[in-house]
């Protein structure tokens, strides 16, 4: 059984999907293909499961459907579902991004990688 995770919490699937949104707004197959790009391949969402994610985001208020961006041309086959971040969604993923970032500034103060002055 896996433990649950607080309100607050995101998983890195989580993460990098908000942190696609961070410029604009974005679709579900153009989502899946920020993930994987900006996760060097090592995030290959499934159509299902990314959906599924999508809608838990809504659920907890971190994104919402939002109308495509004016200059988008249409799509031959159904409407495409645009998503964006929320200012809940905005604000945790900077406090996630700060968490990461002081987290991995301990990491390379603990392993002996800190950074030399060029």
């Amino acid at each position: 059984m896996t433990p649950s995770k607080p309100d607050d919490a995101l998983s890195r699937l989580e993460y990098h999907v908000l942190l696609a949104m961070a410029d604009e707004p974005l679709y579900g197959y153009a989502l899946k293909e920020a993930v994987e790009e900006e996760s060097d391949g090592a995030l290959a969402p499934r159509a299902a499961s990314l959906y599924r994610l999508l809608a838990r985001l809504m659920d907890r208020g971190l994104i919402e459907e939002v109308e495509a961006p004016v200059d988008t041309p249409p799509h031959p086959g159904r409407p495409r579902q645009y998503y964006g971040l929320t200012s809940g969604g905005l604000g945790l993923l900077t406090a996630e991004t700060r968490r990461l970032q002081a987290a991995a500034a301990l990491a390379r103060d603990r392993l002996g990688m800190a950074e030399r002055p060029a």
